[in-house]
């Protein structure tokens, strides 16, 4: 499962709607190769859902992986951030054995 904080739900569903997203827009996150340490996250909003999604639903928001990503994403919690040392989304990953400076990139 992949799980959100509240401050992730509440800005995730602020953007939504301010970026004119549709109303059954969810978050799809993923992972990617690359990255100082050999794997990076993506996250974005979309409303198409594929035959390969993973579909999750935590305090009201939709969260949908693909299941290669959800391999390396399981158990992890998407959190945000508008502290001095940085501002966006954050992964908090059981998974990840070591995480860049940025934490945008991770490798188990």
């Amino acid at each position: 499962m992949i799980t959100v904080t509240e401050k992730a739900r509440d800005k995730a569903i602020e953007l939504i709607k301010s970026e004119n997203h549709p109303e059954d827009a969810f978050i799809r996150v993923g992972v990617e190769g690359g990255g100082c340490s050999g794997l990076s996250y993506s996250l974005t909003f979309d409303h198409t859902l594929t035959p390969d999604d993973k579909v999750f639903e935590d305090k009201g928001i939709k969260i949908v992986c693909n299941k290669k990503s959800f391999l390396y994403l399981v158990g992890t919690q998407l959190d945000f951030s508008d502290g001095l040392n940085g501002k966006g989304f954050q992964f908090n990953n059981p998974n990840a054995s070591r995480t860049c400076g940025c934490g945008e990139s991770f490798a188990v």
